[in-house]
């Protein structure tokens, strides 16, 4: 699969938008002013204990308190967990190869020990005013606190770190015997040459890495685990102890590789960062980063605008001439496919019309979930299909698209009317929540009160507050359509009225109102 990846950066913003064979299928974007907090460490304050739930919220210093539950809280039992014994590397390294991505995106996989320590009750763990080492595992989301964990990792090119543990874990995907060996030597002798402690896995793109390539990781943790403690020592909780490297930062370090076939970045400084970030890391591929000088946006030119502009609409139109439709709600996300314009070959069966509808559409449904980074429950709704082997031919047909998400996924079939649910891991906002706001008129109903309902709520209000107000006629403040359909269609409804109430109303047309607001004034 051919990837590239285009990064678009000013002052303010940055975005990097990643292309897999000519179609963007991810998006990430980071704001200066809303930089994400996954995978910051904060030294915070324990603002509330809730042993009910089990959990507990910390001060961190953002706008919402943190939740941190009790299977993620660093117990005096767990300085002695998951030693590096030889009887456990099988373990470890299964455990290694399925957390790795999820440590090295700032994610907590909870292999590592909490178990234990939720034996014990919050309230045992944690007291109201105490002082605690965290690190946030998922973005704050809507009205939630974000989900903080006291089992740090840190994550490098080839390793990741994680200082509350003590043992060397290999990811399953290496498979050479040997080159696990090597690779576990390796950062065995710097441990204890360095005295260097806490836990390392070791992440697949470490596999046949020269030795000083491991060794730069390992004085990287060495580093910044040194700070973390001289600023854990000196600083007045709630503070930022470590900080995340930026996003282009993070992106260079977890997803290149040979399959990246160019990175065009249309600013200078961060072109002159990704060139020196890898020249080190990937140095073979140094001459695939590039500087973008072309006339238009760098976006523009290469067609991502659109895709971010389709990508913001709830209707989808496949090649086909079908259209997928994607709803998000608070608790989940609603996707249906429906044939629209596309009716099949004149001497073709309906079956196979909507086979191909159906497969079409799981395409896009994962390529526009990745692109949008929909999370939580989605649920989608197939066009019915009448044979049996066609509905498990569609599944399996998204099945192994969701193997290209790099995000923990799983899909069930629910019955055999099309019915498909996907749970995807939800780390941060979606790019709807993340580029638009609520629309002003419906609050995010999706829906206003039609004309003819308001022109009939306003006639019933006059009836009721007339008496009570003096004067010998009625002024009416609405906005222009309102006023334009007491006018016109309503026009009779309102001179019933007027003779009903004894009184005339003037209407006064006010673009500055609420299509559903109204005001009554007595004159």
């Amino acid at each position: 699969m051919k990837k590239e990846m285009f990064v678009s950066s000013s002052e303010h913003e940055t975005r990097v938008a990643i292309l897999e064979d000519d179609q963007v299928t991810e998006l990430f974007i980071e704001r200066e002013k809303s930089r994400g907090v996954v995978g910051n460490v904060y030294k915070g304050r324990v603002s509330k204990v809730l042993p009910g739930m089990q959990s507990a919220f910390v001060n961190l210093g953002l706008e919402r308190d943190g939740f941190l539950y009790v299977g993620d809280v660093l117990s005096p039992q767990d300085d002695d967990l998951e030693t590096a014994g030889d009887e456990d590397e099988n373990r470890d390294e299964a455990a290694a190869g399925q957390g790795e991505q999820s440590a090295g995106n700032g994610r907590q996989d909870r292999r590592r020990g909490p178990e234990r320590g939720s034996e014990q009750k919050i309230q045992e763990l944690l007291k109201e005013g105490q002082e605690i080492l965290v690190q946030v595992v998922k973005e704050p989301l809507g009205t939630k606190g974000a989900r903080i964990t006291s089992h740090v990792s840190i994550p490098g090119r080839f390793l990741v770190f994680m200082p509350t543990v003590d043992h060397v874990g290999v990811s399953r995907k290496i498979e050479s015997r040997e080159e696990r060996s090597r690779l576990r030597g390796i950062v065995r002798r710097f441990r204890q040459e360095n005295a260097f402690t806490g836990g390392v896995i070791i992440r697949t793109a470490a596999s046949g890495r020269s030795e000083e390539d491991i060794l730069g990781d390992l004085r990287y943790f060495q580093d910044v685990w040194t700070d973390v403690g001289r600023r854990m020592d000196t600083a007045r909780a709630p503070a930022v102890i470590h900080r995340e490297q930026s996003l282009l930062a993070k992106l260079l370090r977890d997803l290149l590789t040979d399959d990246y076939v160019i990175i065009r970045i249309d600013d200078p400084g961060e072109y002159r960062k990704a060139v020196e970030l890898v020249q080190r890391i990937m140095p073979s591929l140094v001459s695939r980063v590039q500087l973008y000088e072309g006339e238009y946006p760098l976006f523009e030119e290469y067609g991502v605008q659109a895709e971010i502009e389709k990508a913001l609409r709830t209707k989808v139109w496949l090649k086909s001439g079908g259209y997928i439709v994607i709803n998000q709600t608070e608790a989940l996300v609603a996707i249906d496919v429906n044939t629209g314009r596309f009716v099949g070959k004149r001497t073709g069966r309906l079956e196979d019309t909507i086979v191909r509808t159906n497969l079409e559409a799981v395409k896009e449904i994962i390529r526009q979930i990745r692109l949008r980074d929909l999370g939580g429950i989605v649920v989608l709704d197939l066009i019915d299909m009448e044979e049996r082997k066609n509905r498990q031919r569609v599944f399996q047909a998204l099945e192994q698209e969701l193997r290209q998400d790099r995000s923990p996924s799983k899909a069930i079939q629910v019955s055999d009317f099309g019915l498909i649910i996907v749970t995807r891991k939800r780390v941060k906002q979606s790019l709807e929540r993340l580029l638009t706001d609520p629309c002003p008129y419906c609050s995010g109903a999706g829906v206003i009160k039609s004309s003819a309902t308001i022109c009939y709520d306003i006639l019933s209000e006059l009836r009721k507050v007339s008496m009570d107000l003096d004067g010998q006629g009625l002024v009416l403040r609405v906005n222009p359509e309102i006023a334009r359909a007491l006018q016109e269609e309503e026009k009779a409804a309102l001179r019933d009225v007027e003779h009903a109430i004894g009184r005339r109303v003037a209407v006064r047309s006010d673009h500055q109102l609420h299509h559903e607001q109204f005001d009554v004034m007595a004159v």
